[in-house]
């Protein structure tokens, strides 16, 4: 525990996603050592910048108490880079997280076959069955499902993963008691029952856009495996790809045989120029694998319930159950209107804007366009009474 407190004041120190901690390791016997040489240690490392310095001398050590204690009234697990419970596979990248934040128990993922299912949020019917019917083939078969947490492909993939009794890891962008995509929260809760949901951000991490593409590195390395359900030509999802590439040539990387259609670009290009493997079910996953046999015949054509496809959000498609509530009027819920005059970077826009509220580095995140050009068109949406901004600089759709 004593090395935790200063794992956790050096990531408040410097931040996250870098590769300072993991050389740490290597330049001193323990992270408490490295603190208590003082500046003049930090200085002598020659890992530091005078900013990063200047930083580590005005973070107190109390900082990583307060966090502690907050992570013990919400039951969290806490495991540093340097303890024995660490993954083997995440300590291997580059850049590997100092701390991991975790609800639940972090499955053997080292020793245990697991596969990335990972996809748009802005998901067809035809990804979310796909992904729901890979994912809960894939756990019955005894691998572990990791995934984002997010709408579309993720949340229908950790479904799928559920209801096959199976494990599931939920990897997140923002701390795991921060209330993002209150849709999700159940699953999320269910997860800790049959795996994990962790991060590498302390309790109350709000979800900035540039959490998102760090965190794929971290959906990627617990892999062996992805999977890549349903993806545009700027999807997220290749992040995650090419962080796998990095980490190891030899990951394996797949492809859902999907249509010629623009949201299937991303995955269709990886097909075409082979850096994927295309699957039409979850046994081609299985066979890519040396030593790894199926020895029971599982339900490929496995769908989610009626009531499952309710509520995850998908394109055009207004839930019947928002924030538990259930209602027979769908014309009271607000939906996408169709249609519509605009440019493609209006229609992203607006479609990354539900029924909740969605702050602005989210929408970013989603969209991959920068705060700047985001204004303008939030602006034109606004204007034409498509959206309106409901709180601080959070949208939802009218």
């Amino acid at each position: 525990m004593n090395n935790l407190r200063y794992w956790i004041w050096f990531t408040q120190s410097i931040g996250y996603c870098t590769t300072k901690a993991k050389k740490l390791t290597f330049l001193y016997e323990s992270i408490e050592e490295f603190y208590n040489g003082g500046e003049k240690e930090w200085r002598f490392s020659g890992l530091f910048s005078d900013k990063e310095l200047e930083n580590m001398k005005n973070t107190p050590l109390s900082v990583s108490d307060e966090i502690i204690e907050k992570c013990r009234l919400y039951y969290y697990d806490l495991v540093c880079i340097d303890s024995p419970e660490y993954p083997r596979c995440l300590f291997d990248i580059d850049d590997p997280p100092a701390v991991l934040y975790i609800s639940g128990a972090l499955p053997d993922i080292d020793d245990r076959m697991s596969i990335a299912v990972i996809g748009t949020r802005k998901a067809s019917m035809y990804g979310i069955k796909s992904s729901y019917s890979m994912a809960y083939n894939l756990a019955k078969a005894g691998v572990t499902i990791v995934s984002g947490g997010a709408l579309g492909v993720d949340c229908s993939s950790h479904l799928g993963a559920l209801a096959a009794d199976g494990v599931t890891i939920c990897v997140l962008g923002c701390g795991i008691n921060y209330d993002y995509l209150r849709e999700n929260a159940k699953m999320r809760s269910d997860i800790t029952f049959k795996g994990a949901v962790i991060s590498e951000y302390p309790p109350d991490t709000e979800p900035y856009s540039y959490h998102f593409p760090q965190r794929n590195r971290i959906i990627s390395a617990l892999s062996d495996g992805i999977l890549v359900i349903e993806a545009g030509s700027r999807s997220g999802s290749l992040i995650t790809v090419n962080s796998a590439l990095e980490q190891d040539a030899g990951k394996k990387i797949f492809a859902l045989a999907g249509p010629v259609d623009s949201h299937f670009d991303g995955s269709n290009k990886l097909v075409k120029n082979r850096i994927a493997m295309l699957v039409t079910d979850y046994k081609d996953i299985i066979d890519a694998f040396d030593n790894v046999y199926v020895t029971t015949e599982l339900d490929v054509s496995a769908q989610p319930a009626d009531d499952i496809i309710d509520v995850i959000p998908i394109k055009g498609k207004a839930p019947n159950n928002i924030n538990g509530l259930k209602t027979n009027d769908l014309s009271e819920i607000p939906t996408h209107k169709e249609n519509l005059d605009l440019n493609e970077e209006q229609y992203n826009v607006y479609y990354a804007i539900g029924y909740e509220p969605v702050h602005i580095d989210v929408i970013a995140e989603k969209t991959g366009l920068p705060v700047f050009k985001l204004l303008p068109i939030l602006t034109t949406l606004e204007l034409r009474e498509l959206i309106k901004c409901v709180q601080g600089r959070s949208y939802r759709i009218i």
